[in-house]
């Protein structure tokens, strides 16, 4: 068999692109790197860390080739400058009694010293990383009891790590408050659960963790290095904020808290400390542009939102700060560098968004508007606005996906045929694969990268194992991988290439959900998501009626399928049930988190089945599992050999 290929050299018209670059932005403006090393204390001698099994959760060794100031050919110089500056690791002084660890995750944790302990913002995505970055600053700042953690915001990068800095008992005894913002919780878990699987899998392609680190794979993320790979944690939080504006006095620190609500995430806030003259953005202003929707998935943001909220912290916050500095990146100091910072980000977003809405009401397609939006010159060269993370062109399709949907009001796109099917018309049309590979060769060779990878993609889904195309497909992919300032397009471009050339992993992983989200979920939510696992064509014709019972709640429910869906009412019992199920919670989670099977469950006495225990067993038999590693680049095998609808 032969080989798949490795990944190949850039090609002269990308080198030349990237070469232009160096033209085009500001690259003797050295300010950020200053920044970024401002405040060093200390790090780790070697910055590895593993967990209890001594698996390997965060590294920084494979780095080691961003030592060079210049960017290859292969990688964008502005992204390369950018992979530079988030190399930076290690304990840092933001300001009197504010200290940041950055470099031992995607996201920096922030910790302020009251009177008595430490509050703890963002303690990282995972418990190993967390502690280890606690135990830096003890290292250099002496020990001190943790009073307070706070959750910026309801990504996981925020909160996975809590586990690693305190204890849940000291918590329980009102030992140590947790602080977040209003509707933390029901953000966490709903994005955690319903999509969760499809949402891992394609936060592959955002971040990257399988492609190799190297001038011809994965560089940055856009926000940090990676996202660390310990073991993920949630201890609920006991004190919600939940006005626009509050003032707290936590362990002698005055904080103001400014709600930010459907900006980056639907529940976040800023912190503002008057008494320190600092500002925390949490994730809503960073050294780059963010993401109104996210190549992850996510429901698409709020960019006019964004601006607003902004412009309330600059007019609010901004006359009085001397530093500003969030839960990514590096701070910014002085007043006058501060307010021009939070100025240019606020007319960042209301630019993309007051653009992207002008040309939308012009007749422009979310496509056309993309092509067409640009930065205005008086941003473009502003290094902190550039579109490492985000970019002006998806954040464009981001705005009109938000107020118009997907549909693009063309008729002709309204029930277009499936990847599978329209692959094959489109390469009948052009005149057969052999024919479409020819001429995408002349294409690729003159640099007409996105229309070859479209192109390749349509034989592809046509013809998955047509080894021609995948490989010039992943040659056009890996060209535009190559050119991409943003981390997110890079590593998703990259990937890309990689699966087409390697083929997907092969895995019966499933997405793993936290036992701490898993705890967290409300009963509601564990009912939807039982819906969401309903194989609708296993369901054609049953009708079943189970009652619900947890006993150590006093709490019930009634689940009904009928028309292949299943609804739940709360707090009600039905006198008709084919079967009345009795558990305590502790057993859901466990059945959630598939340590053991419903059966199991019944014979160990955990779950008790009154009437017909077979009904009760048959919704589960009903339910379909995720595997996470499923097709993104060529046809799901189910779909290879389907036969054309109706009216195709």
């Amino acid at each position: 068999m032969t080989p798949a290929p490795e990944p190949k050299d850039a090609s002269p018209i990308t080198a030349a692109l990237n070469r232009a670059v160096l033209d085009a932005l500001p690259f003797a403006d050295t300010q950020d790197f200053d920044d970024a090393r401002r405040g060093f204390l200390a790090t780790l001698p070697e910055v590895e860390i593993k967990n209890d099994q001594g698996r390997v959760v965060w590294t920084l060794r494979d780095y080691a080739f961003l030592a060079d100031e210049h960017a290859p050919p292969t990688v964008n110089p502005s992204l390369w400058r950018l992979a530079r500056l988030n190399l930076n690791h290690g304990l840092f002084q933001v300001t009197d009694r504010i200290y940041q660890i950055r470099g031992f995750d995607v996201s920096n944790m922030t910790l302020i010293e009251g009177e008595r302990g430490l509050i703890v913002v963002d303690p990282l995505m995972s418990a190993e990383v967390a502690r280890a970055g606690l135990e830096l600053y003890t290292q250099h700042r002496g020990r001190r009891p943790i009073v307070a953690v706070i959750y910026s915001h309801s990504h996981t990068d925020h909160y996975g790590g809590v586990r690693g800095v305190i204890d849940e008992r000291d918590v329980e005894a009102g030992r140590v408050e947790i602080w977040a913002p209003d509707r933390f919780m029901q953000e966490v878990v709903a994005e955690t659960v319903l999509a969760g699987t499809a949402m891992v899998r394609r936060a592959q392609f955002q971040f990257g963790p399988t492609l190799p680190k190297g001038p011809r794979g994965q560089v940055d993320t856009g926000l940090g290095k990676a996202t660390s790979r310990g073991t993920v944690t949630l201890i609920p939080p006991t004190r919600i904020v939940k006005e626009p504006i509050e003032t707290h006095r936590i362990d002698g620190v005055e904080i103001v808290f400014q709600l930010t609500p459907e900006t980056e995430a639907p529940a976040e806030m800023h912190m503002f400390h008057p008494g320190l003259r600092a500002l925390n953005l949490a994730e809503n202003a960073t050294h780059n542009l963010h993401n109104i929707y996210p190549i992850r998935g996510a429901q698409a943001r709020d960019a006019n939102a964004w601006a607003k909220y902004l412009n309330q912290a600059l007019d609010r916050f901004g006359r009085d700060a001397d530093v500003a500095f969030a839960q990514h990146h590096w701070p910014v100091w002085g007043n006058a560098r501060v307010r021009d910072f939070l100025g240019k980000q606020r007319d960042l977003y209301k630019y993309l968004h007051d653009q992207t809405a002008r040309l939308m009401n012009h007749g422009y397609k979310a496509v056309e508007i993309a092509e067409r939006l640009a930065l205005p010159k008086s941003l473009a060269s502003t290094w902190h606005v550039r579109g490492y993370y985000g970019t002006l062109s998806h954040n464009a399709k981001s705005v009109y996906q938000r107020y118009l949907g997907w549909y693009d009001a063309n008729p002709a796109s309204l029930n277009p045929l499936p990847p599978v099917e329209r692959g094959r018309k489109y390469v009948e049309y052009m005149g057969g694969a052999d024919a479409v590979t020819r001429r995408a060769r002349e294409d690729l060779a003159r640099g007409e990268y996105r229309f070859v990878a479209e192109a390749m993609s349509h034989v592809v889904f046509a013809d998955p194992v047509n080894a021609e195309a995948r490989q010039l497909g992943a040659d056009a992919l890996e060209q535009l991988g190559y050119a991409a300032e943003s981390a997110t397009w890079r590593n998703a471009y990259l990937l890309g290439a990689l699966e087409l050339r390697h083929g997907v992993p092969t895995t019966g992983a499933r997405a793993p959900v936290s036992p701490d989200v898993v705890r967290a979920m409300s009963l509601d939510l564990f009912f939807d998501y039982l819906g969401v696992r309903l194989n609708g064509e296993k369901a054609e014709g049953r009708r079943l009626v189970v009652n619900w019972v947890f006993s150590d709640l006093d709490r019930g429910y009634v689940a009904n399928l009928e028309n292949s869906a299943l609804t739940c009412l709360a707090d009600r019992r039905s006198d008709v049930a084919d079967a009345t199920v009795t558990l305590e919670r502790a057993a859901l989670n466990r059945l959630v988190l598939r340590e053991m099977t419903f059966a199991d469950a019944v014979e160990r006495g955990l779950v008790r089945v009154e009437g017909d225990a077979a009904k009760a067993a048959e919704l589960f038999g009903l339910l379909d599992d995720f595997s996470l590693m499923f097709e993104v680049l060529e046809p799901k095998r189910e779909s290879r050999a389907a036969p054309a609808r109706p009216g195709s």
